[in-house]
């Protein structure tokens, strides 16, 4: 990257077509102002002003660079203003995969805000679950969220839900395939089984709960994605039969949009954990924060139990 100076020359120099105005602008010499650009056209490769004696005028090479830093300088300004409109309020970072962050948080979110104050600045900070192991315990979030099996359960960490699955499909899907769907599982053969392509998730997969309720006999015809929120979406669709993790279904089940399928939940294991980060051990919001995400996961899981 070339030095900020020489990009706020550059952009004060193409705002006011004048290497003379831009110099005063930045109270510097005029010279000063004509190095700093020299050196990006050398960074660059290319002219960005035709010098004459009326003034400079921009080169395309150099509209299309002003554009660019432009607005960079814009995003620059704008994250200024807003860090500095921080200064004043608290701050809570949670950390955690994409599947708990659209299926745990982002439903209990509008009740946290109230929970914590309007004036607390929450954000979640989302990252891949192969990427979990390599997460520092001081990560820069207060709050991580992440599956782990009871015996392996980190100290200091809340279990805010147990993990619980059962097959789920469209409305559309299980009519198709109603026959299938009231035999044994080993007739599920010639059904499409939608999984998500990363592996070692730390949460049940299928072959988890073939060895509970049973395997398809045969080939398996599985279709692969990325994310969880893209298989669900795919089972909405119509195009398979995907895992459901209770709560993280339980709006599509109520909605309609997906229909449970088998003898029920299987429950295994393993259960979401709420984890204090050092620096998160050493600020009360997040363990307000952490309080609300048990209490609020129990009592839904209290809710499931009695419907």
């Amino acid at each position: 990257m070339p030095s900020a100076n020489a990009l706020i020359a550059f952009e004060t120099a193409a705002r006011h077509g004048s290497f003379t105005l831009a110099a005063q602008e930045l109270s510097t010499s005029q010279p000063a102002v004509s190095r700093q650009i020299g050196r990006l056209e050398n960074w660059l490769s290319v002219r960005l002003f035709e010098r004459t004696r009326a003034g400079v005028t921009l080169t395309d090479a150099g509209e299309r660079f002003r554009d660019g830093v432009s607005a960079g300088l814009a995003a620059i300004h704008r994250g200024a203003t807003e860090a500095a409109g921080l200064s004043d309020a608290e701050e809570l970072i949670i950390a955690c995969s994409h599947e708990a962050s659209h299926f745990f948080i982002l439903p209990r979110y509008d009740a946290l805000r109230r929970a914590l104050g309007e004036d607390i600045c929450v954000h979640v900070l989302t990252y891949h679950h192969h990427h979990r192991q390599s997460l520092p315990s001081n990560l820069a979030a207060d709050i991580r969220l992440a599956w782990s099996t009871a015996g392996a359960a980190p100290e200091d960490s809340v279990m805010l839900h147990e993990e619980a699955v059962r097959p789920v499909c469209s409305p559309a899907y299980a009519a198709e395939h109603a026959r299938t769907f009231a035999g044994p599982v080993a007739g599920w053969s010639g059904l499409t089984f939608l999984d998500l392509s990363r592996s070692d998730q730390g949460w049940a997969s299928w072959q988890d709960w073939f060895a509970v309720a049973g395997r398809p006999a045969g080939t398996l015809r599985h279709l692969s994605l990325d994310s969880y929120t893209h298989v669900l979406e795919a089972a909405a669709a119509g195009h398979g039969i995907a895992l459901g993790w209770r709560h993280f279904v339980d709006r599509f089940l109520d909605a309609g949009t997906l229909v449970g399928l088998g003898e029920g939940f299987v429950e295994f294991d393993s259960a979401l954990y709420g984890l204090l980060t050092g620096k998160g051990r050493r600020k009360p919001l997040a363990r307000r924060c952490l309080a609300f995400f048990n209490q609020h996961g129990n009592r839904d899981a209290s809710r499931q139990q009695l419907s």
